[in-house]
């Protein structure tokens, strides 16, 4: 194994020759010259892997060395080394990229800190990852057979996000075993949804959070309070993805996080229908039929927001002004910035942002996008992606220079599913992978969350003899009749309808500008 080869630049090199010798006692090679120019005729002859940088010497001073060791060696760290304490100096330094800054007289200590920071990093956060994993791997095991609770569940869903973006962080070889741990939790979470699931329903005084009940427990107490509200939906957003997307939103502002449970289906028709009516999806279809559309009708499932929103501020004789911006593109997004001194005068603004839908859809179509969020981490990444370099950044900027209270919440979430499992329909059965209602469907009922009475589930019964099926954990449901074609169309597509943590613990985040 090569080791680490240091270069240090200092006109008293001599006086330093203690921390040399200490540095080459660590197993380190030192390079030691006394100016900037033999320090950049070394650099062109050499590959080193991290340089200190005097800052006070002759001739060519160490801010005027740095930029031009940069042009020769751009990708190797660079410590300066100053006896000066001018915030000027240290400004410059910092903006030239420097690696690290430290203030004569340095101990060895200090120096072997900035090159574990500088050139182990990586190593130790693996390293410290792994083990903390390790370590915790058993309570994880132990916390999912003790989850009885949906709070447990949440804390279960949490602890496993938590690893999985420390893993992650660290590029560590522990994923899979993390993969695997989160596929046990699944397995135990869906036996404990259908145990619940019809209870919850049916007694909401000792339900979790669900749906119907964010406007009336989340939005309405916020407006009751005199505030604004902007309220954005973001469309098949997990709560992996709001604990990356945070930290773009940390500068500007302050969070409270929870987390709440959406209705089954897991899907836009009947969740997010749900969250703007505040009713369950067949109190929808009994109390509002024209705005409720039957998953055999063509007309699109979600065009009918706005009024539902209308007719849950009317039901509870609520005075609030009120504006619908559904976004599909960034052309959306400078609209609605352009707009919003008209939108001042509402109580409550609403927005839906589409795009993780979209690209959920896009990476199922298409072999390009597929290649390129191959991976949950993958996702994630072209997630952040899209939200540092889209307007949607700018709004948030922009409202956080606002006096809106910001409420973001989605209406299910995601899962990557790679095993199939058969069901067969009728011509009338609806084509969603994850869940499916007929009268008529074949089935194994080891496999599935049946429910065999729509009622009992609120949700509505096109038909007397109409059942519904949730697929869980990794499972799609695919027809024998056409079975290969399934499995290798809709293998490792991320989908959304049925039972799994990240479809149904979903984040809901209350947020405040700093600025306030």
């Amino acid at each position: 194994m090569k080791n680490d080869h240091l270069l240090w630049v200092d006109d008293e090199i001599d006086l330093l020759k203690p921390h040399v010798m200490f540095l080459q006692s660590k197993g380190y090679e030192v390079s030691t010259v006394t100016n900037g120019q033999d320090a950049l005729d070394l650099c062109r002859e050499t590959t080193f892997d991290l340089i200190f940088l005097d800052e006070n010497m002759p001739g060519l001073s160490g801010l005027q060395t740095l930029p031009l060791i940069k042009e020769i060696c751009p990708t190797v760290p660079v410590v300066m080394i100053t006896k000066s304490e001018e915030e000027n100096i240290m400004d410059m330094a910092i903006g030239s990229k420097i690696a690290d800054y430290l203030i004569k007289p340095v101990n060895p200590n200090q120096i072997l800190l900035s090159l574990k920071k500088n050139l182990h990093q990586k190593e130790i956060v693996t390293e410290v990852a792994n083990t903390g994993y390790q370590q915790n791997f058993g309570k994880i095991g132990m916390q999912i057979n003790d989850s009885f609770t949906y709070t447990d569940w949440m804390e279960v869903y949490k602890r496993l996000v938590y690893w999985e973006l420390e893993l992650e962080g660290a590029e560590s070889s522990m994923t899979e075993m993390l993969a695997a741990q989160k596929t046990e939790a699944n397995s135990a979470f869906i036996k404990f949804v259908k145990k619940n699931y019809l209870d919850w329903i049916a007694n909401p005084e000792s339900r979790p959070l669900i749906s119907p009940d964010v406007f009336k427990k989340k939005i309405f107490p916020v407006l009751d309070a005199g505030e604004k509200v902007f309220f954005i939906v973001l469309d098949n957003f997990r709560y992996d993805q709001w604990r990356v997307l945070s930290n773009e939103l940390a500068d500007y502002f302050s969070f409270e996080e929870e987390l709440y449970f959406s209705i089954l289906p897991t899907a836009t028709q009947y969740a997010r229908n749900a969250i703007f009516s505040g009713l369950m999806p067949n109190k929808i279809a009994e109390m509002f039929p024209d705005l409720w559309v039957d998953e055999d009708e063509e007309e699109g499932k979600n065009l009918n927001e706005a009024p539902l929103i209308q007719t849950h501020i009317e039901r509870y004789r609520r005075k609030n002004t009120f504006s619908y911006n559904k976004i599909n593109d960034s052309a959306g997004v400078e609209k609605l910035l352009s707009n919003l001194n008209n939108l001042k005068a509402n109580d409550l603004n609403v927005v839906v942002l589409n795009f993780i839908d979209m690209l959920s859809h896009a990476r199922t179509e298409s072999k390009m996008v597929r290649e390129l969020a191959s991976t949950e981490a993958a996702y994630r990444s072209i997630t952040l992606s899209w939200f540092r370099h889209s307007s949607i950044k700018e709004l948030f900027k922009v409202l956080s220079e606002s006096d809106y209270r910001i409420v973001i919440t989605t209406d299910h979430g995601t899962i990557r599913v790679d095993n199939p499992i058969k069901v067969i329909g009728d011509r009338s059965t609806n084509t969603n992978l994850r869940y499916k209602l007929g009268k008529n469907l074949s089935y194994n009922l080891k496999e599935v969350f049946e429910i065999k009475d729509p009622r009992k589930a609120q949700l509505p019964c096109p038909n007397v003899s109409t059942s519904y099926i949730f697929a869980g954990g990794r499972d799609f449901f695919a027809y024998p009749n056409n079975f290969n074609y399934y499995v290798s169309y809709y293998a490792n597509t991320f989908q959304h309808g049925g039972i799994s943590m990240e479809e149904m613990i979903i984040p809901l985040i209350r947020m405040q500008s700093k600025k306030r």
